[in-house]
């Protein structure tokens, strides 16, 4: 058996007679053990959080003070936690150091949001009854954080929950994606141990998330929950939870149009990243493409020998650009989605087949909108190709989803790419880049069935604060 690697909760490390076995998806091997925690641990973890906010709350210079620190150990220990990325998550390691960068852009712009995190002065005088009197606001924490983090980008989308919490004066109480705690447990220990954080900031509870997610959810001690993953899950949690703050950053299926004027040799070297990086396990993994006709066999022309050419395998070899899906389950669904999809009469340009238990990255062309691969978030190495003739199809099928987070236009009109940008029904619109774009302070979040939130330190902060309005007798 591999070794047990207790949780942070409170001032001490807690291990549970049940443990968990963390595996590494691409060939199995056991990595480690977490603890299978429940109602006991759980509630000691809340307390806990609950006692920091009451006992010892941090000022925001101390809090910019422990968030700085941390951006800075983040950035010396870039290898060692995409070595971890890449193990637990079968992240390709060139992938998994990008993901590692950007957790130290999440908790530099973290700091910067602490330093400048403010209320704003009310013109009371405004009115007659107001005057001879002095107004203003103050942002103060809303209380313990209760964070359930994915699976896919185990360590930068645990600091876009735990670096804007400390930015707020907020304590965490975080689960952990059960598949991928690893990057999670060596990020809390780097704040509490070296970054000083103080005990009850944060604190980790790890096992089955339909029994810790569930008990984080109902909590009454617990202010706000923050969610990512699945619309279903999200959602749920937002319906069981109705008198907490949710913050939900569910899926999508996202979407580019490529214009006849549009530069449809970038976009097709653009997507042949976006579609398949970390196999298609993102939210804003590109999806669906509407090509102009006019373009069309052009650009596949081009799209299809740059995803033949992605080497598949070992996460850790320098060379591999795509690896497996978290799990053998998922793989076999996507594949029984192709599947679907070339029974109803699509074409595999490339891949659609599990080599050496791997599935191969694939092109599709003919899927029709009712397809899985086209109505549902696929989360796996597919794109599917279909063509148009006028734009107001383009952005019609764009638009045909019950997805929302982000969609993308190629395009050398300023004014289709305007037009793209007013009709397009998504969180963010990005022209002349791939939907799977994401810069770590912008404010990142969707519409519908994709979420309820904007993410990014300076706007995640806004949401776990409250205004508290003071009113002052001159």
């Amino acid at each position: 058996m591999s070794e047990v690697r207790p949780v942070p909760i409170g001032p001490d490390r807690v291990t549970t007679d049940e443990t968990i076995a963390v595996h590494a998806p691409y060939d199995g091997t056991e990595l480690a053990r977490v603890p299978v925690c429940g109602a006991a641990e759980v509630d000691r973890a809340v307390a806990a959080a609950r006692r920091a906010l009451a006992e010892d709350p941090l000022p925001p210079w101390r809090r910019a003070e422990i968030l700085d620190r941390a951006a800075g150990l983040l950035a010396e220990r870039t290898e060692e936690l995409a070595r971890v990325v890449a193990a637990e998550a079968a992240k390709p390691i060139r992938t998994a150091r990008v993901e590692a960068r950007r957790a130290v852009s999440t908790f530099t712009f973290a700091a910067a949001a602490a330093r400048s995190l403010a209320g704003e002065v009310v013109p009371l005088d405004a009115s007659e009854v107001g005057e001879g009197k002095l107004a203003f606001t103050l942002r103060v924490p809303v209380g313990v954080v209760g964070a359930i983090s994915p699976f896919n980008f185990p360590l930068n989308l645990v600091a876009h929950k735990v670096a804007p919490a400390i930015a707020a004066g907020c304590p965490v109480v975080l689960k952990p994606a059960t598949q991928t705690p690893l990057s999670a447990l060596a990020l809390a220990s780097l704040l509490l141990d070296e970054c000083g954080l103080p005990p009850g900031h944060l604190n980790v509870v790890t096992g089955h998330g339909r029994v810790v997610g569930e008990l984080l959810v109902d909590h009454g001690d617990v202010a706000m929950i923050t969610f990512t993953g699945s619309p279903e899950v999200g959602w749920g949690i937002r319906a069981r939870a109705p008198r907490k703050k949710v913050g939900l950053e569910l899926g999508n299926n996202a979407p580019v149009v490529v214009a006849p004027d549009g530069d449809w040799r970038a976009a097709a070297e653009k997507i042949a990243v976006a579609g398949f990086s970390h196999a298609g396990q993102s939210c804003i993994s590109t999806q669906r493409v509407y090509v102009h006709e006019s373009v069309a066999d052009a650009f596949l022309d081009v799209l299809v020998p740059l995803v033949e050419g992605l080497v598949v395998g070992d996460p850790l070899d320098e060379a591999t650009d795509v690896s497996s899906l978290i799990s053998t389950g998922d793989r076999d669904r996507v594949r029984s989605w192709i599947d679907e999809a070339v029974h109803g009469g699509a074409r595999v340009r490339c891949g659609g087949e599990v080599r050496d238990g791997l599935l191969l990255p694939t092109v599709l062309t003919g899927a029709t909108p009712d397809m899985k691969v086209c109505t549902l978030e696929v989360f796996g190495p597919v794109v599917a190709v279909a063509t148009f003739r006028e734009l107001d199809d383009a952005l019609r099928l764009a638009n045909d989803t019950r997805y929302g987070l982000q969609a993308a236009v190629f395009t050398a009109d300023l004014s289709t790419a305007l037009r793209a940008a007013r009709e397009l029904d998504f969180g963010g619109v990005l022209v002349n880049e791939v939907p799977t774009w994401r810069a770590d302070q912008m404010p990142y979040g969707g519409v519908r069935d994709s979420g309820n939130t904007r993410e990014g330190p300076a706007y995640a902060v806004r949401e776990m604060t409250e205004t508290r309005l003071v009113v002052v007798q001159a």
